[in-house]
């Protein structure tokens, strides 16, 4: 199996492309090479795995990589190689989802370890400091004990720095304005909260109009710093394609990320559906 490469040029002269024909641009996670060979043969430009979508395809929900159960890093880096790279023809680029802030890998090697598979883009959610309240207790305890955003940052500004296309995302509008700031990534996504819907998602609530609304609030603050930045819609109500529709017509997002709703929301549903016309069956009565 050989999987043609790609480079940063070549990702950032399709990107622009699609920004410039007015065209959405779709990034997709994957838990599986099922899932990336279905999301490539779908469209998707950009397939992104972290350790999140690994454990959503066995049928946990996005955070629980919030828990210490495995090294994120090496879950990402062993399903991204063994998995996901021999499953796709190239016509995607992967981007892996990374942890900046594990304390017993080198950054600088495990970008390295990307490159040599064939993976030429990186993003700091796998996990990130960000996904915790900053008013929580936990959010103290994990900054004082090293876990930072300015990790992550560091890392998405060494991505650029080794020829990869960076892809920053934060929870909120003050991380969001830092690493717009400091790390300047190519590709940008200001992640609403967790996905609703299916047997995992979380529903906080929120509206669909209210999602839009938070997203382009973000989206305005983060242009007056980076005005040619590409803003990627995810997360909260965006659950159905009728939601990235409304969210593409309400923000001047250039494209939708998507998880659950890509992999977890209609893999159960599919699933579900298939075995229980299965299961409904009956021998037929002599």
């Amino acid at each position: 199996m050989i999987v043609k490469r790609t480079s940063r040029a070549e990702i950032l002269t399709k990107l622009n492309k699609k920004v410039k024909d007015r065209i959405p641009i779709l990034i997709a996670s994957a838990g599986s090479g099922l899932v990336a060979s279905l999301l490539e043969k779908a469209g998707a430009d950009c397939i992104n795995t972290f350790s999140g979508a690994r454990l959503r395809a066995n049928g946990m929900g996005t955070m629980s990589m919030m828990w210490p159960i495995l090294d994120s890093n090496k879950q990402t880096l062993d399903y991204t190689r063994e998995d996901i790279m021999p499953a796709i023809k190239g016509d995607s680029f992967i981007c892996a989802c990374l942890n900046a802030n594990d304390p017993l890998k080198d950054m600088r090697m495990v970008l390295n370890q990307c490159k040599d598979m064939g993976v030429m883009s990186v993003s700091n959610i796998g996990p990130s400091i960000s996904y915790v309240d900053k008013d929580s207790e936990i959010y103290r305890v994990l900054t004082k004990s090293g876990i930072t955003l300015d990790n992550e940052i560091e890392m998405l500004k060494l991505a650029k720095e080794m020829d990869m296309v960076s892809i920053g995302l934060a929870f909120t509008m003050e991380d969001s304005v830092r690493i717009i700031e400091e790390a300047q990534p190519d590709v940008f996504c200001y992640h609403a909260g967790t996905t609703k819907g299916g047997l995992k998602g979380y529903d906080s609530g929120e509206t669909i109009e209210q999602t839009a609304a938070r997203t382009e609030e973000a989206n305005k603050e983060l242009r007056k710093i980076k005005p040619d930045i590409m803003l990627i819609a995810h997360g909260a109500a965006l659950e159905t394609p009728e939601d990235a529709q409304f969210m593409l017509n309400n923000t001047s997002c250039e494209g939708i990320w998507t998880g659950s709703s890509t992999e977890r929301l209609p893999i159960e549903k599919a699933v579900y559906q298939a075995a229980r016309e299965f299961a409904d069956l009956r021998f037929q009565k002599n």
